[in-house]
């Protein structure tokens, strides 16, 4: 949790953590498995397939702001 805070500057609690893989799993983008005793997720391919998209838009996004703050 002090990772997203020193370099996001953002306050994570255990249970917002466990919420939001909660919600993850429930639309079939990650999934949850039993390792030792610890619970390890990982993508599943929807989960794959979204992470792609929303870096392509994220680089859109990030152009736009080059584009009209920067300019050409």
């Amino acid at each position: 949790m002090d990772f997203a805070y020193k370099k996001f500057r953002v306050l994570l609690t255990s249970g917002t953590v466990v919420s939001h893989l909660s919600t993850l799993e429930k639309d079939g983008l990650i999934k949850a498995e039993d390792s030792r005793g610890k619970t390890v997720y990982t993508l599943t391919e929807r989960g794959k397939e979204t992470t792609i998209e929303l870096s392509s838009v994220k680089d859109k996004i990030l152009g736009l702001f080059l584009n009209l703050f920067v300019g050409e």
